[in-house]
């Protein structure tokens, strides 16, 4: 309420990208003023080998270079994915890069993987990790040509790997030139065929007994067919998840006039509108795979009713992140809270009960 009233109003008066870094960086006094996490055993998931304490996450792009790992895990996330990072420190696209469309509760952006690099992410991690799972995001720097993409992401995932306890590959994101073609059948292959070899590698070079986790990141905007070759690939090559989805490139359904849209310019859309057909796509690839590769849902959660429709369209775990910014940190705690009464009410004892438990009726309402 706090922040809805106080915070948000003077966050919201100053260029959004300002913003981000002022809440990133206060987060340590902030959370001296958040209530206690929300803790129940009808939320602890066990996925990848990995024990989530409950099933809300923040996606990653809050914090790309890890600054703020500890005072987030404080606010009760049941885990943190850091980055998008890339090999070669970046700065990421011109600025002004991030828009608000508030009549929408929407953003846009083309940041462009700003960050300061895996090498770089690491030393600041290496003695500060958070009290929660903590999953990495790797993508392809834009130096890099996309021919040598695979080498790129090698790189990022050799020096992260002793401290990923997933790693997420981001192959989705609009705003990086190129990017998007590695979902491609040919290209996927080949990167993710890579990326398992060199990971079962490093599992021996480490003494891991099992491989670090690897999940593929997709785009909103794939026709079915896509997610139809998608999910063989992973399916193939033993991929461990899929998060769904990133942000679309789409601007259909808005109320933000036209006009001022279009001054936004390129970049990828997040928030509400999304919510709809990320929920859909994952219904989809639930269905697609039989509930076999655990899926993350993203894409316009606000509430715990938007987390419960991921979670029974097939989601085992969920992501905020535009809901994170206009709603401030008590999100956490009002779906956590939420989630357990809609379980009671719905008669399941535990949240893996529900999921995929109406994929079907999800997915046909395309």
């Amino acid at each position: 309420m706090v922040y809805r009233s106080l915070v948000r109003p003077i966050l919201f008066r100053l260029p959004p990208e300002t913003a981000h870094e002022l809440a990133l960086h206060s987060l340590p006094l902030f959370c001296k003023f958040v209530e206690r996490p929300f803790e129940s055993p009808m939320l602890n998931t066990d996925l990848f080998n990995l024990r989530f304490r409950n099933p809300v996450g923040l996606a990653a792009g809050f914090d790309k270079d890890g600054v703020a790992l500890e005072s987030l895990a404080a606010l009760g996330f049941g885990f943190i994915e850091a980055g998008t990072l890339t090999l070669h420190a970046q700065p990421g696209n011109p600025k002004p890069r991030m828009f608000r469309l508030a009549a929408d509760q929407a953003l846009i952006n083309r940041a462009g993987f700003n960050n300061s690099g895996a090498a770089a992410f690491v030393k600041r991690v290496e003695h500060r990790r958070p009290d929660c799972v903590l999953g990495i995001s790797i993508g392809k720097s834009k130096i890099t040509p996309l021919e040598e993409a695979t080498a790129d992401y090698l790189g990022s995932f050799e020096l992260v790997y002793k401290f990923a306890d997933y790693v997420a590959i981001n192959v989705s994101s609009p705003n990086t030139p190129q990017l998007r073609e590695l979902q491609q059948s040919e290209q996927l292959t080949s990167l993710l065929v890579e990326l398992q070899t060199r990971n079962r590698a490093l599992q021996k070079r480490h003494g891991r007994l099992t491989p670090v986790p690897l999940l593929v990141k997709i785009s909103p905007d794939l026709e079915r067919r896509d997610l139809e070759m998608i999910v063989e690939v992973i399916e193939r090559l033993q991929i461990d998840g899929i998060i769904a989805t990133n942000t679309t490139i789409s601007r259909d359904h808005l109320r933000t006039d036209k006009s001022r849209v279009e001054a936004c310019g390129a970049g990828g859309l997040s928030g509400k509108p999304l919510t709809t057909r990320a929920t859909q796509m994952i219904a989809a690839l639930y269905r697609l795979t039989g509930g076999r590769i655990p899926l993350i849902g993203v894409g316009g959660i606000f509430t715990a009713e938007d987390a419960w429709e991921k979670i029974c369209a097939g989601a085992s775990l969920i992501q905020v992140y535009t809901g994170f910014i206009y709603k401030g940190p008590s999100i956490v705690r009002q779906i956590n809270e939420g989630l357990v009464e809609i379980l009671r009410r719905e008669g399941f004892a535990k949240i893996d009960e529900a999921v995929g438990s109406r994929a079907k009726e999800i997915e046909g309402n395309r």
